[in-house]
């Protein structure tokens, strides 16, 4: 079990935990996202952001990131699961509403690839619609 008193366990970010754990439901094992996480599971993001890493390898690193995570999530939803024919392979839309540290509107699609090994998160490949975070964060 992951320790829970770590800065990534943030109430800000719960709705895209719980919509990942639900899409996951009978796959991964675990309570919370962080539970379901291999410690050298790789996070792949096909988005570009100044300061932003493309790639984060394993579970303490992806940690150390989301401690810092600063949009304030209210919601996530619009949940498709997709289960590939190669086993081992879900393919998550989603989506999450919140606001920015500024206040501003937040709202944001993602397809995210997973591969489960052993009942956990081995590999991410994430993607979203990034002009919706440029718009957020500059107040468009």
């Amino acid at each position: 079990m992951v320790n829970r008193n770590h800065p990534a366990f943030k109430k800000n970010a719960e709705p895209f935990y719980s919509i990942i754990m639900k899409g996951l439901t009978g796959e991964v094992d675990g309570e919370h996202f962080w539970d379901a996480v291999a410690e050298d599971a790789v996070f792949e993001f096909t988005y570009h952001f100044p300061g932003f890493p493309n790639k984060i390898n394993g579970r303490k690193k992806y940690m150390e990131w989301f401690g810092g995570y600063n949009m304030e999530l209210k919601s996530a939803d619009s949940l498709v699961v997709h289960k590939s024919t190669v086993p081992g392979i879900i393919i998550l839309e989603y989506a999450v509403h919140g606001v920015t540290p500024a206040q501003r509107p937040y709202n944001n699609r993602f397809c995210s690839i997973i591969t489960i090994k052993d009942r956990q998160i081995v590999y991410w490949r994430d993607y979203m619609d990034s002009l919706a975070v440029t718009l957020a964060l500059n107040g468009e």
